[in-house]
């Protein structure tokens, strides 16, 4: 395994995009097998979709995929914990509340 960097590869993916009341999202689901892991990238190729309001839309694009190398999936390991604990918030306080 790469230490920065790891190995990229094309493949195809299908997006669906949806602007309606009900929903708002943008999802893409890669062809095969593949498992994503901490630090990995996927880069969808093609012009921006822009959909009016209402609309709902599946298409097929290529995407490419960098997986991460070693330093860079501890690092984000690491900031992702780190950010986790900026959730926490535990006040103690002598007050009672009114």
């Amino acid at each position: 395994m790469a230490l920065f960097a790891g190995p990229s590869f094309e493949t195809g993916c299908t997006i669906a995009v949806s602007h309606t009341a009900d929903a708002l999202h943008a999802h893409v689901e890669l062809d095969g097998d593949i498992v994503l892991g901490p630090g990995d990238h996927v880069q969808v190729h093609g012009a921006p979709v822009t959909l009016p309001f209402g609309g709902a839309l599946t298409l097929r694009r290529t995407a490419t995929v960098r997986r991460a190398g070693l330093i860079e999936r501890l690092w984000v390991k690491l900031r992702a914990s780190l950010e986790l604990t900026e959730l926490y918030e535990i006040t103690f306080t002598s007050e009672k509340a009114r």
